[in-house]
C-alpha cells in the first residue's frame, strides 16, 4: 500500500497570512488538532493547537499564523510505500504527516488515525506504529 491509499484528501488549508483565530476555528469544526499551512498549494509549515496554546496564547503582539507555526516539516510522497512512512512518523515523533505529489504540491495529510481505517493498512504498519508508539 502507499500513503495516497490511506490518506485524507479533503484536506482545509492556512496561510501564513491568516489569523490564529482563522486556524483554531477550522480546527475545531474538523475536529483535527493540526493544519498545513500553504501557498499556492506549496506547502510551507504545519500549525497545531500546541503551537497556539504554547506560542501564541496571551501574546497580544503575534496574531498571525506565520509568528505560531512550524516551518521545518516532515514530509512523505503520495507514492511513498506506506510501511516507510509510518517508519519516518515514528522516527520523527509524528503522528501526522503532510503527503506531496511528485510536484511537491500538497495532495493529502496522513495520521496514525488514518491507518487504523483500513484493516489492510493496519495489518501492514502495526508493528511499525507499536515499535514508535507503544514501546515502554
Amino acid at each position: 500500500m502507499q500513503a495516497k491509499d490511506v490518506m485524507t484528501k479533503k484536506v482545509r488549508l492556512t496561510s501564513p497570512s491568516d489569523r490564529i483565530e482563522k486556524a483554531a476555528k477550522i480546527m475545531e469544526e474538523d475536529n483535527v488538532g493540526s493544519l498545513p499551512v500553504a501557498e499556492n498549494d506549496r506547502l510551507v509549515g504545519m500549525i497545531t493547537d500546541r503551537d497556539i496554546a504554547i506560542r501564541g496564547f496571551g501574546k497580544t503582539n503575534i496574531q498571525l499564523i506565520k509568528d505560531v507555526m512550524t516551518e521545518e516539516v516532515y514530509y512523505c510522497f503520495e507514492n511513498q510505500e506506506l510501511q516507510d512512512v509510518v517508519e519516518s512518523m515514528g522516527k520523527f515523533h509524528v503522528r501526522r504527516m503532510p503527503v506531496l505529489n511528485k510536484d511537491k504540491r500538497l495532495v493529502g495529510i496522513i495520521s496514525l488515525s488514518d491507518l487504523t481505517k483500513s484493516e489492510k493498512a493496519w495489518k501492514e504498519t502495526n508493528e511499525i506504529i507499536s515499535q514508535y508508539y507503544l514501546a515502554v
